[in-house]
């Protein structure tokens, strides 16, 4: 498995290897062992799996402390823009966001840690989006920033104009108004 840093170099891209062969293929998705070699000790308590059509955008979803997610987010089915929002008070990345896609043709994964906000828009057709959690969902802790925030400023990749939200996240608050409810610090 090879790591990459991001822009904002808490946010770790990996590509696995892969083992291909006229059967199919293998590949590890995971390794904790790999994972603490580069200071990320993290135990994932919750896996979840979505599937959107195309057009749909989730987020921007993060939990208050003490309940805080990391994230290690996947696609096994079709392709998503996935973006990560820094919501951390004091960091010098504060309210600054990566892109990038995840497919499953390129096999990608991306780690978020806890205090960042979390979305993404599918690009295909459909899409299966998976991610393990170092935290359980905790509604009471559940929060949002609206997807088009002008402060953040994210570049979606929006296809024709379509842009598909739950009720709950088209109502979500500009960051600013959120900021009074956010826990973060710099780690």
């Amino acid at each position: 498995m090879d790591f990459s840093a991001t822009e904002i170099p808490d946010v770790l891209v990996m590509k696995p290897r892969l083992f291909a062969d006229a059967r199919g293929y293998f590949m590890e998705t995971f390794r904790q062992d790999l994972f603490a070699q580069r200071g990320i000790c993290e135990n994932f308590v919750q896996d979840n799996m979505s599937s959107s059509i195309k057009g749909t955008l989730r987020g921007l979803h993060y939990q208050l402390n003490p309940y805080a997610q990391g994230k290690l987010v996947r696609v096994i089915r079709g392709a998503v823009y996935d973006v990560a929002v820094d919501i951390r008070r004091g960091s010098p990345w504060y309210a600054k966001w990566v892109g990038m896609e995840l497919s499953a043709e390129n096999r990608l994964s991306m780690y978020i840690p806890a205090g960042f906000a979390h979305g993404f828009y599918v690009l295909s057709e459909s899409a299966e989006f998976i991610y393990k959690c170092t935290h359980f969902y905790a509604p009471q802790a559940e929060r949002g920033i609206i997807w088009n925030d002008a402060e953040i400023n994210i570049a979606w990749p929006i296809i024709e104009n379509r842009v598909i939200l739950s009720a709950k996240d088209n109502e979500n608050p500009s960051l600013r108004l959120a900021e009074n409810n956010l826990e973060y610090e710099k780690k």
